[in-house]
């Protein structure tokens, strides 16, 4: 039985239980399985080269942004209009076949765009080129998730199920969970507050799904199972991703108010170039990009060639 065929059995076990207290510690080991599962499945086959032929995009610039979404939602056209990179545009599925970067000169810096392949639903399970394009977009700093405006809730939930699947975490913060594996001296399991989700005897069992017999597990929130089994995986990506509605000319107004009201998301229109600076500045302001001026003791500041650091790097402490 292959991997994607052992996902599926244990997928349908779960259905099949029922969720309650009795029940919660065999659930839990389920998930771990799976977890373990898709982590195999994302191995590259033996004697491949990784990424695949035009996947292998050289990082370039003070950022980098992967265009991600279904296949003809305005990916390609977004990415010539933002960057003047010509990515071939048809009203047909499946025009981009490889990776195709773009710079964008916004506030005296410079940022990479690539335009990724349409995903297709089944991408975590290598369907399509749905493992080259996730591998490339865990490499990004943020990722903009094109929907198409009028059928845009069904694929907004079915492309965050697929990159949840393969360790993508798109606008969450790691699990204030500490974790540490020891040589010897058993399991140490502490909180520093009240657990509804996890209890001694359920982080023991995950523990030993993953034949983890010495660790060290401290919670500092009131975590869930599936943040304990992504602390222990070790291999998740929290990312920020902005929700970008295209082709918002062809719903009503009401609709348009409604999208762009929702977390994260900016409405746009590439046919009529409707909203891109907004765009631009929200992509911005997700990456947290700030630009230095540098000023030679007794002259004048030089804004030309500014230093561009990340705001998470100003606040580790090392500009101090």
């Amino acid at each position: 039985m292959g991997i994607i065929e052992k996902i599926k059995e244990i997928e349908a076990e779960m259905a099949r239980t029922q969720k309650n207290k009795a029940t919660e510690y065999h659930l839990g080991q389920l998930k771990a399985k799976i977890a373990k599962l898709r982590t195999q499945l994302l191995e590259p086959p033996k004697g491949s080269s990784g990424a695949g032929e035009g996947f292998e995009v050289t990082k370039f610039g003070h950022g980098r942004v992967a265009l991600i979404g279904f296949p003809s939602v305005g990916k390609s056209t977004l990415l010539t209009l933002l960057t003047g990179t010509h990515s071939e545009a048809a009203s047909y599925e499946f025009t981009t076949l490889t990776c195709i970067p773009g710079i964008i000169h916004y506030n005296d810096t410079k940022i990479q765009l690539l335009d990724l392949p349409g995903i297709i639903e089944g991408a975590s399970e290598g369907k399509g080129r749905g493992r080259q394009v996730i591998a490339v977009s865990k490499s990004s700093d943020i990722v903009l998730m094109v929907l198409d405006a009028s059928k845009s809730e069904g694929h907004r939930q079915i492309l965050t199920k697929e990159l949840e699947a393969v360790g993508l975490r798109l606008n969450k913060r790691p699990p204030q969970i500490y974790f540490k594996k020891k040589k010897t001296g058993g399991i140490s399991f502490n909180s520093t507050l009240p657990l509804t989700h996890v209890d001694e005897k359920l982080c023991y069992q995950i523990l030993h799904e993953y034949k983890i017999h010495n660790a060290e597990v401290l919670f500092r929130e009131d975590a869930t199972v599936d943040d304990l089994i992504d602390v222990i995986e070790g291999n998740r990506k929290y990312m920020k991703c902005v929700y970008v509605y295209n082709k918002i000319d062809v719903i009503g107004i009401d609709d348009v108010d409604k999208l762009a009201r929702q977390p994260n998301s900016v409405v746009i229109s590439c046919n009529l170039k409707l909203n891109l600076d907004r765009l631009l500045a929200r992509m911005w302001e997700e990456m947290g990009l700030v630009r230095v001026y540098t000023k030679p003791q007794g002259q004048q500041p030089d804004f030309t060639e500014p230093v561009v650091l990340s705001v998470r790097w100003l606040h580790s402490g090392r500009l101090l």
